[in-house]
């Protein structure tokens, strides 16, 4: 017998345009009724066309009851179930575009925390990356309010404003919650340039916060040098209450103006903040009077600071010294450094540090591999800008 040349979908379609079939019998009747075909099975082959003539009969069965409905019935159907199968394609393809987007945002937080093992991270700003943006850097107090945590950012204003109208504008997008710091920010205060005086006026309201305890007097003082140290030379804070000359404040007394002074001469630490894999680098309190004291300081803990050692196990250096502006580093014999990114926090910190001492660069003169992620350890690098960069759009 020759092979039908009809695809399914042609028979499907073919019945669905038979005339109407009216018939009023039970099914039982019809089979009975119908003609059966003898032929003469083959010895012990007989059971192969009866299985092929059952399914016969159940496949009529089958289309008996859609042949007596009707056109009008299957175009109905065949509507609905068209629906039903481009809700279910609509369906599937919101559920693919969330998980999609969930993987994305996951892919990312993964990136940022240091889980993905496949890309490492610079944390601190280096000056090929600002253009002609402007670095600032803000001062926020850890939760306990023990050390003062510098978080920097590139801000690119197209109107030119000066370094403290963009420090004003964009505290109040600083993220401490989410970075695990103290929510300190925007301050209680009016910031204001002094040309004439080369000095910040700091103006506050009578009902102001900063007064109320040693620490909180402290760490504002303290902060406000900083954030104006970092940011620019000017070399005086004056105070204000409510437009009248000077402060209250409880341990300094009345207060009308402070000096501010550089701050050089710090030892970089890491500080785990809750809910954040990678470190913040973070300066000592303690000021050091060389480079080789603050170094190997670094290869210790400071527990009551809850700061930890940023070069061990990372980076475990031997010696330092100072040849012009560059810091020159060797490493202990036999050192299994890793391109990972500890060894770049490590590496950071000790790029910080140097700046701290009024050196350039940093060159490791025996170094047993050659890159950390995007340094390049068998020549000079320079020291970067500012600590800690985030964003904060």
């Amino acid at each position: 017998m020759k092979k039908s040349e009809w695809s399914d979908k042609q028979l499907e379609e073919l019945l669905r345009h038979m005339p109407k079939i009216q018939d009023d019998r039970n099914p039982r009747d019809i089979y009975q009724n119908l003609p059966i075909r003898k032929t003469k099975p083959k010895p012990k082959q007989w059971l192969v066309p009866g299985l092929a003539t059952v399914a016969a009969l159940l496949i009529f069965f089958i289309l008996i009851p859609k042949l007596m409905v009707g056109p009008q019935y299957s175009e109905d159907n065949a509507s609905q179930e068209k629906s039903s199968v481009e809700r279910d394609i609509q369906t599937a393809d919101k559920n693919s575009t969330i998980a999609l987007k969930k993987d994305d945002t996951s892919s990312k937080a993964r990136t940022f925390s240091g889980a993905d093992k496949t890309q490492t991270l610079k944390t601190a700003i280096y000056d090929d990356e600002v253009g002609k943006g402007k670095v600032l850097t803000y001062w926020i107090p850890d939760p306990q309010i023990q050390i003062l945590v510098p978080v920097s950012t590139i801000i690119h204003d197209s109107n030119e404003r000066t370094w403290l109208e963009l420090f004003n504008e964009n505290m109040v997008n600083l993220k401490e919650q989410e970075w695990g710091l103290s929510e300190f920010y925007p301050l209680n205060a009016s910031l204001k340039l002094d040309n004439k005086n080369k000095a910040i006026i700091v103006d506050l309201p009578l009902n102001h916060q900063y007064g109320q305890g040693s620490a909180t007097e402290t760490n504002f003082i303290n902060l406000l040098q900083k954030d104006i140290s970092s940011n620019s030379k000017l070399k005086k804070i004056k105070f204000s209450t409510n437009g009248e000359p000077g402060i209250e404040l409880g341990n300094y007394g009345h207060q009308e103006e402070v000096s501010i002074q550089q701050q050089k001469n710090h030892a970089f630490f890491f500080y785990y903040s809750e809910g954040n894999e990678i470190p913040f680098l973070v300066p000592s309190i303690e000021k050091y009077k060389d480079i080789k004291m603050a170094v190997e300081d670094m290869k210790k803990d400071q527990p009551t600071l809850g700061l930890k050692s940023s070069l061990l196990p990372a980076l475990p250096i031997d010696e330092v010294s100072i040849k012009e502006k560059t810091l020159i580093v060797s490493m202990k014999e036999d050192t299994n450094l890793q391109d990972d990114q500890p060894t770049i926090n490590a590496y950071e910190s000790l790029l910080l540090t140097a700046k701290e001492f009024g050196l350039e660069k940093v060159l490791i003169t025996n170094p047993p591999i050659k890159n950390i992620g995007p340094f390049d350890l068998s020549k000079e690098n320079k020291v970067p800008l500012a600590p800690n960069q985030r964003t904060l759009q």
